[in-house]
């Protein structure tokens, strides 16, 4: 960003910039509607609820996964403002959409629903605008519910902020009430944007999209200078130069613009359908006179969660690539490397920042580009210290080295949990089955309390927060970030059948649950695998050592059909032939595990379950 302060800069009087920030389900869209509607860019024709979230599955699941940006016009005092609106995603797995989109704004509007309180995700969404000095109006959503307590929260927030109970707006998302008031909040509390309308044109690109018809979409908050339709542009990361088709605002729809002024948030159209040409955090400059250095840019995000997305039909591998590439554009979180597997061909090894992130991509990819995909079982990363002090960096179970293991490094998050006071119990309890280690516990308000508990990542990123709700009954938040590494005494769990390792059924487990886990998947295989003419062991081991074992039952033709009468040493001949047959046959035999067993068997749920059942299906009819 640009120096404060210094000549040359001034702020630009009539724009203000903001975001909405919440915990996920507290009214951020519900509040953006109707700031919508108030300003008169959406007619009541038009309007729906939850407008600003365009893909089908945030209107399914009725949550913001992209955060969306668009120009509204307010009148003050007789004067016209233009407000630039970021609406932003609330759960814990998009918080670098959040903080891309704080980057991007002088003030942020806290949202807090008056029938919870403070939630976790509130708390870090605060620290995180605090962190990027940004102006903060703190709001109390739908007050005209019967359950809503808004003087009981208020005083929370008050004492969160040190700010006057007064000074906390309250509104209805839902009837429209307050939302006025609040926007002539925006337009006095939140600072003009700074920069040199002069001096040469710098914009940060703080999202992209891809368009099948247009190319690449490139969303841009103008620092300094101006930006002019026609005229060629430089992206100062990558060095390449553009002739930029069209460039404009979102209000709430493109509109086209002649230029873009420093304090506008917009969008430029290069016409480049490459996916390489553009990255989130690079700054783009004119051509003709083009800035002597780049903005700050982003930090890269780091990704918590590892998983494999494999192509159920082998053909569709180039497919994936390409769709993972445009959708990278649109999600700049996502990380993915190519990866083989013995069992599942060619696929990708994807780094997510959690199990709702990395659920939606797979669900994208499908809806999306068509593709029928396999993903499996979710990992984090370990640091493997081997005896001869060589080191080892492993994001899957395959790559774990064998030998003796000197130390294995996994990685900690602090976890930040709030919960009703008569949850303590069953919460610690968790914490404890999970090998976390409690931090501080802070009461919010006589009925709240905030726990602080460092866990280990790969304790958290599976059912985790479902066990959280179901032992809360459901009114425990939950917000975690990195915190380091720890030792910890992790093993490497290898599922063999007939004898040879299947590296997709692999896991990396803390010692205390390798045996569980090998049950519970010897278990599962027993069921998906189809019978052979042969018995098929299925064992589950650590190294050398086996720590379970089910047997599939080898198919029996009954030989003895055409015996009836006669001496029994025939019968007996033919038995002891179908033995050896037996035998021979499983000396030879190699078991062919069928796709829909890798799918049903790499699924987090039930294996009855709807989506698994699609999925076999989607796999007999690849075949």
């Amino acid at each position: 960003m640009a120096e404060k302060n210094q000549p040359g800069f001034t702020r630009q009087p009539f724009i203000r910039n903001f975001c909405i920030i919440a915990h996920i389900d507290h009214g951020k869209s519900t509040v953006a509607d109707r700031i919508l509607q108030l300003s008169g860019i959406v007619g009541q024709r038009e309007m729906h609820d939850r407008f600003l979230d365009r893909m089908d599955i945030e209107q399914e699941r009725g949550i913001t996964i992209k955060s969306q940006a668009v120009r509204v016009p307010w009148v003050f005092d007789g004067q016209e403002y233009t407000l630039g609106m970021i609406d932003t995603p609330g759960h814990v797995d998009f918080s670098y959409e959040v903080s891309r989109s704080l980057a991007a704004c002088e003030g942020a509007v806290l949202l807090v629903d008056a029938t919870q309180g403070i939630e976790a995700q509130t708390l870090s969404n605060l620290y995180m605008a605090i962190d990027h000095d940004l102006a903060i109006i703190p709001v109390l959503n739908k007050i005209d519910l019967p359950s809503a307590e808004p003087d009981k929260h208020a005083a929370e927030i008050a004492g969160l902020l040190g700010v006057d109970e007064s000074e906390i707006l309250r509104v209805s998302g839902k009837t429209g009430e307050g939302v006025s008031e609040l926007l002539d909040r925006i337009v006095t509390d939140i600072p003009a944007p700074e920069g040199d309308p002069e001096g040469p044109a710098r914009a940060l690109i703080f999202d992209s999209v891809y368009d099948s018809y247009r190319g690449i979409v490139t969303y841009i908050r103008m620092i300094d200078g101006t930006l002019r339709s026609r005229r060629k542009i430089r992206m100062m990361g990558l060095g390449t130069v553009h002739d930029p088709i069209e460039l404009g605002v979102i209000s709430p729809d493109m509109e086209p613009a002649g230029q873009l002024c420093a304090g506008e948030v917009g969008y430029i159209i290069t016409g480049v359908k490459d996916v390489s040409q553009s990255k989130v955090g690079d700054t783009i400059t004119e051509e003709s006179s083009p800035a002597s250095e780049p903005l700050p840019g982003y930090h890269d995000p780091r990704p918590m969660v590892y998983a494999g997305l494999f192509p159920i039909d082998n053909a569709q591998f180039p497919d994936l690539r390409d769709a993972l590439d445009k959708l990278k554009l649109n999600d700049a979180a996502l990380v993915y490397e190519p990866e083989t597997s013995v069992a599942l061909g060619f696929g990708f090894r994807c780094g997510f920042l959690g199990l709702l992130h990395m659920e939606i991509v797979s669900e994208r990819l499908s809806r999306e580009f068509g593709l029928d995909l396999i993903s499996t079982a979710p990992s984090v990363t370990y640091d493997v210290e081997m005896e001869d002090r060589s080191d080892h960096h492993v994001t899957n179970p395959s790559e774990f080295p064998e030998g003796k293991v000197r130390r294995v490094t996994e990685p900690m998050v602090a976890a930040d949990i709030i919960l009703p006071k008569e949850f303590i119990g069953p919460v610690m309890e968790l914490c404890q089955e999970r090998r976390g280690q409690m931090g501080t516990m802070e009461y919010l308000s006589p009925e709240r309390v905030e726990m602080h508990y460092r866990l280990p990542l790969a304790e958290i990123v599976f059912d985790f927060f479902d066990q959280l709700k179901s032992r809360t009954k459901g009114y425990a938040s939950l917000d975690y970030h990195e915190d380091g590494e720890q030792d910890a005494d992790l093993v490497k769990v290898d599922i063999l059948i007939q004898g040879e390792p299947v590296d997709a059924f692999s896991a990396i487990v803390h010692r205390d649950k390798a045996y569980a886990y090998g049950v519970m998947m010897t278990k599962k295989l027993r069921e998906l695998i189809p019978r052979q003419q042969f018995e098929i062991p299925v064992q589950a081991a650590i190294g050398a050592r086996i720590i379970a074992r089910e047997n599939i039952r080898a198919l029996r033709k009954d030989v003895l059909a055409k015996c009836y009468g006669g001496d029994i040493t025939r019968k007996r001949k033919l038995l002891e032939k179908q033995k050896a047959g037996k035998k021979r046959m499983k000396m030879l035999g190699h078991v062919e595990v069928p796709q829909e067993a890798f799918v049903a068997a790499l699924a987090t749920g039930n294996t009855n379950d709807r989506d698994t059942r699609d999925k076999i299906r989607a796999a007999e009819k690849a075949k």
